[in-house]
């Protein structure tokens, strides 16, 4: 029997295995598709963008390297360790299809934000993701079985079942990463509510026989949206249907063209189709991420229109959260409630995606309100403040969980603190143990607390820029547990370490 048995070997399956297997866990992933590789995950169908907030999740365990990105050329890593300020972003990206200036971001403004390797986004595909994380989880003794499908599970206080055919798979705790149509998630009841989608949107790899009537970038027009991007023959298209044309049915090649002629306004021709797909704006979410032994993450809890690219970054902060807090759980030293808190940190940060998608799309509607938003909208995206919101929004730099603290860095991302010996929060944390810092002392010393070697490393000494904490606890998910200023309260620094990492003493 495994300790953990994930569902779905896409991104978020296979970053939370790694997590799982960092900490020393038995995982088996199983995955319905025979094969990893499809031309949907490849460019430019499977490309997406990572955020700052994802690329950090990979550079603090390691996996940060040129395989990631979509060119296949990363800026070296340590280009910045030595920066004394953070540079600004490449790219912002749009908020409903109207584009942002990376110049405006007010870097400055931004919390508690220092000079990383991985404080920019990415452009990447879903095969170099998956690649990347694959690798990982083999050599952390993660089983990858393919061409599983799981028909029913089966439950009770210590153990789950997943079926599948003839064979069953036992584990003290699965968990559904299979996407937006997870079988998990309906085979375990959980309830999933939202809103009704407003459009049919189409993912098209063509040949185009006249590209040059079509306008590059995102375009908004009174009959909905185009996006034509620099790949050659990929078009993206918003169709105001009320989401009538699902996937339920197969786009041809005469209901593509004559969509996009609409849209665009042109007569525009598709000589053939290579690749197609539609998808919709539904906004739905679960009320809860577990259900006994049963959890879920990314699409299979939350699904929504994929405008600004916040499908899989979510998924992964999904994983991230939950995979150090299932680890302690599985090896006994979790205190009490913590799996819990999953559910509770994790399902406001959904709903609050769902409804910055609902936003986008009904500021693109292609009626006079909404155009009328739009304009406003863009008035308010120009100014450097409405630029450095969505940033902050869309990069992961404005989550918070409430943990309990009045501290304003308590909950939030930890920027990357660097010891004077030129150590960094970053490199103390591939091995997914928590970081406890204290920069009240005057000289370097780096080693585990106290009777918890497996779930904290401790590192002491003056740092370059401590951003005035005298001590800081950081969580194995990057998560700042516990805060204190100049001289910190060794006692509150203690109790909250137990708190998270049900430890001893420091």
């Amino acid at each position: 029997m495994h300790d953990v048995v994930v569902v779905g070997a896409g991104p978020v399956g296979l970053f939370l295995a790694c997590e799982l297997g960092l900490a020393g866990c038995s995982v088996l992933v199983l995955e319905r598709e025979p094969k990893p590789r499809s031309p949907w995950k490849a460019n430019p169908l499977g490309m997406r963008g990572l955020t700052a907030a994802s690329v950090e999740a990979f550079y603090r365990r390691g996996l940060l390297h040129p395989r990631l990105t979509a060119s296949g050329v990363h800026d070296d890593p340590d280009a910045n360790r030595d920066a004394d300020e953070p540079s600004p972003p490449r790219s912002v990206g749009h908020f409903a299809g109207m584009m942002l200036d990376p110049a405006n971001v007010d870097v400055a403004a931004l919390p508690f934000r220092l000079p990383s390797p991985a404080l920019k986004g990415v452009m990447t595909n879903l095969e170099a993701v998956e690649t990347v994380l694959s690798e990982q989880a083999s050599k952390l003794g993660v089983e990858i079985r393919r061409g599983v499908t799981v028909s029913a599970i089966a439950q009770d206080g210590e153990t789950v079942v997943a079926h599948a055919g003839e064979d069953e798979y036992a584990a003290r705790w699965l968990v559904g990463c299979d996407g937006g149509r997870s079988t998990v998630r309906g085979l375990a009841d959980f309830d999933f509510v939202g809103t009704e989608p407003q459009f049919t949107g189409y993912a098209v790899l063509a040949t185009i026989a006249d590209p040059e009537k079509l306008r590059p970038g995102f375009n908004l027009t009174p009959t909905g949206m185009y996006l034509r991007t620099p790949a050659e023959g990929y078009v993206g298209m918003m169709d105001f249907d009320g989401g009538a044309f699902d996937r339920s049915q197969q786009p041809t090649r005469d209901h593509l063209q004559a969509v996009l002629r609409r849209i665009s306004g042109t007569d525009v021709t598709l000589s053939d189709v290579h690749l197609a797909s539609s998808f919709t704006d539904r906004a739905m979410q679960t009320t809860t991420y577990r259900q006994g032994r049963v959890l879920l993450a990314g699409d299979a809890a939350h699904i929504h229109s994929p405008l600004g690219g916040q499908g899989l970054n979510l998924g992964l902060g999904d994983a991230m959260n939950l995979g150090w807090k299932l680890a302690a759980t599985v090896r006994g030293y979790t205190p009490d409630g913590l799996l819990d808190t999953y559910t509770r940190e994790r399902h406001p940060i959904g709903a609050g995606v769902l409804d910055w998608s609902r936003a986008q799309a009904a500021a693109m509607r292609p009626d006079p309100h909404s155009q009328a938003i739009q304009a406003l909208i863009r008035d308010l995206l120009g100014t450097r403040d409405g630029t450095t919101y969505v940033f902050e929004r869309t990069s992961g730099s404005s989550i918070r969980y409430d943990l309990g603290s009045e501290h304003p860095l308590v909950g939030r991302n930890a920027p990357d603190l660097r010891l004077r010996d030129g150590t960094r929060l970053g490199d103390m944390m591939q091995d997914g143990r928590g970081v406890a810092l204290d920069f009240s002392i005057d000289r370097s010393l780096h080693g585990s607390a106290t009777g918890w070697e497996s779930r904290i490393r401790y590192a002491a000494g003056a740092a370059r820029n401590d951003i005035g904490l005298g001590a800081v606890l950081v969580r194995p998910d990057g998560i700042v547990a516990w805060a204190g200023d100049r001289d910190p309260d060794r006692e509150a620094f203690e109790q909250a370490a137990r708190h998270w990492l049900g430890g001893t003493e420091i």
